[in-house]
C-alpha cells in the first residue's frame, strides 16, 4: 500500500521564507512628517525675503525715513535749535530760495564745476582705458593704480591740492611762473577757483570711469575689429566706428553718474576754502548746492529751508534720470 510524504517541500535556494508586510509609520510618525513638511514650506516661501529684509531696513532707516521727513519739514518753518517745533508754512520755503540770489549763485557754480570737471573727466577716462584695452606689461598694476585715487580720503586729496594750488607757495604757481605767468590767486578768484576743484575731482574720478570704460571694451566681439582691418580700417576708425557705437549705452552711464555726482559735489569746496566755512569762498565763488544746503541748515540752523534746498536737488536728479531714460530707449530703438 502506497504512502503518502506529508513532508514540507524542500525550500529553493536563495529564496525566503515569506514574512510579515512592513509596518506602515505611526500617528506619531506622521504628524511629525506632517510638521517637517510644512516648515520646509514656509523655509522656502519666506526665507528669501527675511535674506533680503536687511536691505530694505538699512533703506528704510536711512533712505526712505529721511527722504520722507525732509519733504514733510520743507513745508514747515523749523529751526535746528528746536527740530520739533514745527509751524505750517506750505511752499514758502521754496519760493523764498527761488528768490535768493545765494541759490542762483550756487546753482550756477555746481552747473560750471560739473562741467568743467565731467567733460575732461570722461575724455580722459576715455583715453586711458583704449590705452588699457590693448595688451600690455603689467596690465593689472595700471588698472588698480587707477583706482587709487578714488581709495583715497576726499580729506587726504583735498589737503593736497590746496598746497598744490598755493598763490604764494604751491607748485602749480611755481611752474607757471617758470613760463613768464603771475601768480594766481586760486581761492579768491572765481575761475580759478572753480577750475581747481574741478580738478580734484578729475583726479578722484577719472580711474573710476576707465575701469568702467574698459570692462565695456573688453565685451566688444573682436569680429567686429578683425572685419574693419580686413576693410582697410585704421586703428582711429576702428575706434571711431566700432568702439565708439559700442559704447553709447555706457558712455550714457557714465555722463548721467558723474552729472548726479556733480550736482551733489560737496566735500572737495568745502576742503578746498580757506577758512573751511560752508560759504565756498569770501565771496561765494565756489560755493555749490551741497555746500549751500549745508550752510543753511547747520550754519543758518534753518532746517526747513534747508530741507526744501535738499528736494530742489532731488527733484532735479529726477528731472536727469527722466532725460536718461528717453535718450536710452532713443538709443535702444535705433540700434
Amino acid at each position: 500500500m502506497a504512502t503518502h510524504d506529508t513532508a514540507a517541500p524542500p525550500a529553493k535556494e536563495g529564496g525566503a521564507a515569506p514574512g510579515r508586510p512592513p509596518a506602515g509609520p505611526t500617528g506619531a510618525e506622521q504628524r511629525h512628517r506632517a510638521r517637517l513638511s510644512r516648515r520646509w514650506q514656509r523655509d522656502m516661501r519666506w526665507s528669501p525675503y527675511a535674506f533680503v529684509s536687511p536691505f530694505f531696513l538699512l533703506f528704510l532707516a536711512f533712505g526712505l525715513f529721511p527722504l520722507v521727513y525732509t519733504g514733510w519739514a520743507s513745508l514747515h518753518q523749523v529751526e535746528m535749535t528746536a527740530p520739533t517745533d514745527m509751524e505750517w508754512v506750505g511752499l514758502r520755503n521754496y519760493t523764498r530760495i527761488f528768490d535768493d540770489d545765494f541759490f542762483w549763485n550756487a546753482a550756477k557754480n555746481t552747473l560750471t564745476i560739473g562741467v568743467i570737471s565731467t567733460v575732461p573727466q570722461l575724455l580722459m577716462a576715455m583715453g586711458l582705458a583704449h590705452i588699457l584695452n590693448y595688451k600690455l606689461r603689467g596690465s593689472t598694476f595700471f588698472r588698480v593704480t587707477m583706482l587709487a585715487p578714488y581709495a583715497t580720503s576726499i580729506a587726504a586729496a583735498s589737503l593736497v591740492f590746496v598746497l598744490l594750488f598755493g598763490r604764494d607757495y604751491g607748485m602749480i604757481n611755481w611752474v607757471l611762473d617758470m613760463v613768464g605767468v603771475g601768480p594766481i590767486d586760486w581761492q579768491s578768484d572765481k575761475w580759478p577757483s572753480q577750475f581747481a576743484v574741478s580738478t580734484i575731482v578729475i583726479w578722484r574720478w577719472t580711474g573710476y570711469n576707465a575701469l568702467i570704460y574698459l570692462a565695456a571694451m573688453q565685451a566688444i566681439p573682436q569680429d567686429l575689429y578683425e572685419s574693419a582691418a580686413l576693410d582697410g580700417a585704421s586703428r582711429w576708425k576702428q575706434f571711431i566706428h566700432v568702439t565708439l557705437p559700442s559704447l553709447r549705452p555706457t558712455i550714457l552711464f557714465t555722463v548721467v553718474v558723474s552729472t548726479i555726482g556733480a550736482t551733489q559735489v560737496f566735500g572737495e569746496p568745502l576742503l578746498f576754502d580757506a577758512n573751511k566755512g560752508a560759504s565756498g569762498g569770501s565771496e561765494h565763488q565756489f560755493q555749490t548746492l551741497g555746500l549751500y544746503l549745508y550752510e543753511q541748515g547747520w550754519v543758518n540752523q534753518h532746517l526747513g529751508r534747508a530741507s526744501a534746498i535738499a528736494w530742489t536737488m532731488f527733484l532735479i536728479l529726477i528731472v536727469v534720470g527722466i532725460v536718461n531714460y528717453v535718450i536710452s530707449r532713443r538709443l535702444r530703438a535705433s540700434s
